[in-house]
């Protein structure tokens, strides 16, 4: 095995893409993306796009990604790409920082998977070792990027086992909602909740209108946030993120200048009353903040806001619809607005630290303890 650094965007996203079938959690991860990395990069964070890739031998010379895509022409034709991880450098105290990797890493278990003749519990074994030995490998060589760096935080796909790691807050959703479009629209109307489909079908008689917003919009979209963050105890994030967000990549280099997450509004009589932000990553269209006024709540905008958004994914072949994250217990109002559009609850496996020097670790996270208590 031998680590590099994504230098085009294509080879990273065609990898995501190309592997998001492969672990339970359906749909390519945006915030792996290289788009996603751009974003955070307009915000002052340092990122780096590693891969881990090794010759390809003879039982695994037919195992090709699925979607027809492979990295002969950067890496030769006896050479794929095993993972990818974006990593988020983030700072502590002094020189010390920590690298987070959000999401992440994303793993090609179709390849670690590809032996010839074996069946069973041998299959399951050989791709538990072999996804052993690839992490092991890869956080040995994030280990070494930077001396200062007293963690390496992870979000993986699957549980990962026989490492120094130790369960952490979670930095994304434990747990989400995932439609699958190829039921098509009318079985997905069917499995929503009655009320659901009643609310959707009243804002459309009520003359509610969605369309797509720009730039130009972040204003309404930004008084609508500040109206929800107060009505539901919401913590927003700063007005520069959200404008980062809508202007997507349009002053980057990356493929997409069109952006690929956009702004929708929602309407009545020319005053918008609901908005949301949604990502358009490989086979996943991802609903990431939403926003309605106290006014006009009447007119149920943000269930017509959600089905055309939904019908706007199925129209342009994505797979998967994901609601981001539902909690009963955190955002009770919340997750029964999504939960009533039905789907399939995915967990996460959750969110970990890698430790690379225990005794520093244990006193940043006695320091953050008793900040929390003051």
């Amino acid at each position: 095995m031998e680590l590099f650094y994504f230098k085009q965007q294509k080879q990273l996203d065609d990898f995501i893409k190309g592997v998001s079938h492969l672990a339970e959690v359906y749909g390519a991860e945006f915030l792996q993306s290289w788009q996603w990395g751009e974003i955070l990069e307009k915000e002052g964070e340092e990122i780096l796009r590693i891969g881990v890739h090794q010759k390809i031998n003879q039982e695994t010379q037919n195992a090709k990604m699925t979607n027809g895509k492979d990295e002969t022409e950067i890496f030769g034709k006896d050479s794929q790409v095993l993972a990818a991880i974006t990593l988020v450098k983030k700072k502590l105290f002094g020189t010390y920082c920590y690298w987070y990797a959000p999401r992440g890493p994303i793993i090609n278990y179709q390849l670690l998977n590809a032996q010839e003749n074996i069946s069973g519990s041998t299959v399951k074994n050989t791709l538990e070792k072999n996804t052993q030995d690839l992490l092991k490998f890869l956080f040995s060589e994030i280990k070494k990027i930077n001396p200062q760096a007293l963690f390496l935080r992870i979000e993986p796909q699957i549980n990962i086992n026989n490492f120094k790691i130790k369960k952490t807050l979670d930095g994304q959703p434990a747990q989400t909602l995932i439609l699958d479009l190829s039921l098509g629209e009318d079985q997905l109307l069917r499995t929503m909740h009655q009320k659901t489909r009643y609310n959707l079908r009243l804002a459309e008689k009520k003359g509610v209108k969605i369309s797509e917003g720009s730039l130009t919009d972040l204003p309404e979209f930004w008084r609508l946030l500040n109206v929800t963050g107060e009505r539901d105890n919401f913590r927003l994030h700063s007005l520069k993120h959200y404008e980062n967000l809508i202007s997507g990549q349009a002053e980057t280099n990356s493929l997409d200048k069109n952006g690929f997450i956009k702004l929708f509004l929602a309407s009545y009589e020319g005053v918008n009353i609901a908005g949301g932000l949604f990502s358009f990553y490989g086979d996943k269209v991802t609903y990431m903040h939403g926003a309605s006024d106290n006014k006009f709540r009447n007119l149920m905008a943000p269930y017509l806001l959600q089905w055309t958004l939904i019908k706007k994914a199925l129209a342009e072949n994505y797979k998967y619809y994901d609601f981001y994250g539902i909690d009963e217990e955190k955002w009770p109002g919340v997750t029964r607005f999504k939960l009533g559009f039905g789907g399939r609850r995915v967990n996460y496996a959750g969110t970990y630290d890698l430790i690379f020097k225990s005794f520093t670790y244990f006193a940043y996270n006695l320091f953050r303890k008793l900040k929390r208590l003051v």
